[in-house]
This record gives C-alpha cells, sequence and structure tokens, in this order.
C-alpha cells in the first residue's frame, strides 16, 4: 500500500468534518454537499480497496490478510451507512451522524496503517 491512498483519504475525511462541524455548530441539518464530500470520500475508500486487496496479494510481507481486508471493506462501507442513517434523520442529528462516520473513517485508516506496517517484520 502506498502512502498517499491514506493522505488522500485522511486529507477528504479532514476536510469533510471541518465542514461537518461547522454546519453542526451552526444548527444546520445535512445538505447535499455533504453528501458529496461523503460521495468523493467513497468514490477513494473504493480505489484503496481495489488497491490495497492487490498490494496485499503481491506482497511478501507478513501482513494479517483477513484482518487487513476487513478494515479496507469497513472503510468502504461505513460512508453508505452513514450517509443512510442521515437520510433517515434529517435534522441536526443527521450532521452529526455524517461527521461521526467521517471520523469513524479516519480511525479506520490510521488503524489500516498499522495492519500493514506491522506486515514489515
Amino acid at each position: 500500500m502506498t502512502s498517499w491512498s491514506y493522505g488522500v483519504i485522511l486529507a477528504i475525511a479532514g476536510v469533510a468534518a471541518v465542514v461537518l462541524l461547522v454546519d453542526l455548530v451552526r444548527d444546520r441539518s445535512a445538505q447535499d454537499p455533504h453528501f458529496i464530500a461523503l460521495g468523493v470520500l467513497e468514490l477513494a475508500a473504493v480505489a484503496q480497496l481495489v488497491g490495497g486487496s492487490v498490494a496485499l496479494a503481491r506482497t511478501e510481507r507478513d501482513v494479517e490478510g483477513a484482518v487487513f481486508v476487513s478494515y479496507l471493506v469497513t472503510v468502504a462501507l461505513v460512508p453508505i451507512v452513514a450517509a443512510l442513517f442521515s437520510l433517515a434523520e434529517r435534522s441536526r442529528v443527521g450532521t452529526t451522524i455524517l461527521l461521526l462516520g467521517v471520523a469513524t473513517v479516519a480511525g479506520l485508516e490510521l488503524r489500516l496503517w498499522d495492519v500493514w506496517a506491522a506486515g514489515r517484520g
């Protein structure tokens, strides 16, 4: 795995978190730009899922494959689940749900980096 994929996802998640936090403080519900940001995050996560799976298949590292792939899949699923729950709750709580989803993706990315780096031996 390349470090730029982690950086891209963390940057997207960071920008989305700042925007969501500002709108949460302003007492706004989730809007279309929030879902567009989640869509961009989802595209990056799916690209990382594909790239990470290929990197895992090609590597000689001692990486725990099941754990690594489960983190990749979870990172790809969290934005979708957060968007669905946010659409079900069209109030300020929906914005909070999106913020929690973005924070979860960032946390999972950090753990994913640890799992991949642990395979260096």
